[in-house]
This record gives C-alpha cells, sequence and structure tokens, in this order.
C-alpha cells in the first residue's frame, strides 16, 4: 500500500511528497540539492551544523532541513538571500578554526567543506582567534585522526554508537574543546574498537582517513570499480579505488542492497593479499616434502586419479567437498552437484554453516 502523499510549495513550485519526509528528503526526491555537513542517510537526523537550514514561510526562524517533516502546504525557500548568507556565515564560522592545508591534505577534491567553500567564496580570513593545535593520531593500525580539521559534526560518534554500536567514541571535552574521541583520549585498541573505518567512510573532511591509503592516490586519480567483497557470504557490496593498476583503498557503496556503505575491518582493510608476492599463481602438487608448481590440466589429472583411487578402496562416503562463501551462488551449487553426481555422495558442507 503506498504511504500518503501531501503537497508542499517547494521554491515557488508545488511538489508532491511523502508523509513523514523530511525537507531534505523531500527536496532531494524533487532535485533540489540542500547542503549539509552532519547528514548521513545512515544514520538518524541530529541538526547540528545547521547548513541545511531553509526558510519556511510562516516560521520566524531558519530550519534545519534534515530534521524538519514536511506538512501540508508547507511553502519552503532553500535559496532565499537569508538562507545563503546564513550558509556562508556558518562556514566562516568553521574555517576560522580549521588549518587551511587543504593543497596537501588526503581528502581534498573530495572534502564537503572545502566544496561549500568554494560554493560561498569563503576565504577563512573573516574570523580570527584561537585555533586547535592538537597533535595528530596515529596509534591506530588503520586510521588517522588529526583532530584539528574535525568539524565537531557528530557522524562518526553516530555511526559507532547507531550502526556499530561499538561506543568507542564520544564527544570529550567542553565548549572550544570538545572533539570527538575515545575514553580519556587513549589509543583504540581491539579492546574497545572493531577497526571497521565506518567512522572514517561518514567523515567529511580530513579528520578521519585511511592510514593504509594516505599518500597513494588523490580523489581524481583512483577509478573506482564496483564489486562484492569476498570475505564471506553476506554479500556486502564496496568500491575498489585503482591507481596504476593496484588497488590503494576500498570506499563504500552507500546504496549498496545489503550493506548500504557498511563495511567490517576485513572488507574495509583486507585488500593486501590481491597485490601479495606471496600470493599463489599457479598449481602446486606435494613431491615429498616440498611443493612443486604444475600446469592446470596435471593438476586436475592427479586430483581426479586420487579420488578415483580412494572411492574405489573405500566408498563413495570416505569422501566429501567444502565449499567457500567467497564464491558465487552458482559456484557452490556446481560443486554440489558433482559432489552428487560423480562422488555419488551427500557429503558436501559450507564453512557459513550454523
Amino acid at each position: 500500500m503506498s504511504s500518503k502523499k501531501i503537497n508542499i510549495i517547494l521554491n515557488g513550485v508545488k511538489t508532491v511528497c511523502d508523509k513523514g519526509d523530511t525537507v531534505f528528503n523531500a527536496a532531494k526526491k524533487a532535485g533540489v540539492f540542500i547542503p549539509t555537513l552532519c547528514h548521513d542517510m545512515r544514520l538518524e537526523p541530529y541538526g547540528a551544523c545547521r547548513m541545511c537550514s531553509v526558510e519556511v514561510k510562516g516560521v520566524p526562524r531558519l530550519l534545519p532541513a534534515c530534521s524538519t517533516p514536511v506538512t501540508e502546504g508547507m511553502d519552503v525557500k532553500t535559496e532565499s538571500r537569508t538562507v545563503k548568507r546564513i550558509r556562508k556565515r556558518l562556514v566562516s564560522l568553521l574555517l576560522s578554526n580549521h588549518p587551511n592545508d587543504c593543497m596537501r591534505c588526503e581528502t581534498s577534491g573530495a572534502c564537503k567543506l572545502q566544496n561549500l567553500a568554494y560554493e560561498y567564496k569563503v576565504d577563512g580570513m573573516e574570523y580570527g582567534g584561537e585555533r586547535w593545535k592538537l597533535p595528530i593520531r596515529q596509534a591506530n593500525p588503520f586510521i588517522v585522526y588529526e583532530p584539528n580539521k574535525c568539524i565537531v559534526c557528530g557522524r562518526c560518534v553516530r555511526i559507532c554508537n547507531e550502526i556499530v554500536m561499538a561506543g568507542t567514541i564520544d564527544f570529550t571535552g567542553r565548549g572550544f574543546h570538545t572533539v570527538p574521541d575515545t575514553a580519556f583520549r587513549t589509543a583504540r585498541t581491539l579492546s574497545i574498537c572493531e577497526f571497521c573505518g565506518q567512522c572514517v567512510s561518514t567523515c567529511p573532511t580530513g579528520a578521519l582517513t585511511d592510514k593504509k591509503a594516505r599518500g597513494k592516490g588523490r580523489v581524481h586519480e583512483l577509478k573506482k570499480v564496483k564489486t562484492t567483497c569476498s570475505y564471506c557470504g553476506t554479500g556486502c557490496s564496496l568500491y575498489l579505488n585503482v591507481k596504476d593498476e593496484k588497488v590503494v583503498r576500498v570506499s563504500s557503496d552507500f546504496f549498496g542492497p545489503v550493506n548500504q556503505g557498511d563495511l567490517c575491518v576485513k572488507g574495509r582493510y583486507g585488500y593486501d593479499f590481491i597485490h601479495s608476492r606471496d600470493r599463489i599463481r599457479t598449481p602446486l602438487v606435494r613431491r615429498g616434502d616440498k611443493f612443486v608448481r604444475t600446469s592446470w590440466d596435471r593438476a586436475f589429472a592427479i586430483i581426479a586419479s586420487n579420488f578415483e583411487k580412494i572411492i574405489k578402496r573405500h566408498g563413495s562416503d570416505s569422501v566429501g567437498a567444502f565449499s567457500s562463501s567467497r564464491c558465487t551462488n552458482e559456484e557452490n551449487f556446481l560443486l554440489a552437484k558433482f559432489v552428487r553426481t560423480v562422488f555419488k555422495t551427500n557429503n558436501v558442507d559450507n564453512c557459513a554453516r550454523v
């Protein structure tokens, strides 16, 4: 059953949207862009950055589009003079405590704050005053934390608590000294952190970056290849970021039907095997205490011969096969069919079975 529809006026145009939509979602469906820094479609509306502020007729103040539900007949302006002025002021305030090192920042070209500063022509010189001078945190094996680039949007805290449910980080300090961090600002360890990189995937600036990918390519230099994670049978989709025919990092596919941008530590950081020198590239056959290289035809002949001998001596139920969740459903089906029709046994199993 379809949801109830309501009518609003969006920038002077009558628009039909779903009841329960926020102004932000209604605008997005209508093709109207509203900037935001604290919004992530995986998270609950937060309304912290106020970059998505819009003007609603009859309301004496601007409202955050990401957390304001639409109502019948609502008249919304997303690009009025007042809205633009406020957004420009907000970007100026954020840049007043932000390092001006875009030329060597890992996130340059993909930084939302940088893009908004360009759009609203903000140079960061309007406000002066004290700035953070916090040390870069690199103790984590996968994540580099540069707190001076944090805009306290809360996305990393919320995704760690709402999605991962690990509770590794939260806001620490008060007022000007508020930053997202661990309890007592200690290094992340396996006892408190899952190293999933979800916080990196949601960070809108260069405050959180992938340690393994640093210095290996800017965003515009990377070719994104969509694929499916091969570590288990869940089927999470992701993007391999490739430069010079090498995978340099993994990024989220926010529209993946299974995971919607979420990944675990293996899916996000376990890609070293792709270019490992120890990776087996040809079949190996045991000769004495050593393995020697051979051709595929020779390897298959040896396998078939050994299976035939075992079945002839001990019967069909003396052999079996384990399939893998890293294979496709079709490949697993073929293995099961092969075991039942050729080996004539039902001894087939999968590592993911519980």
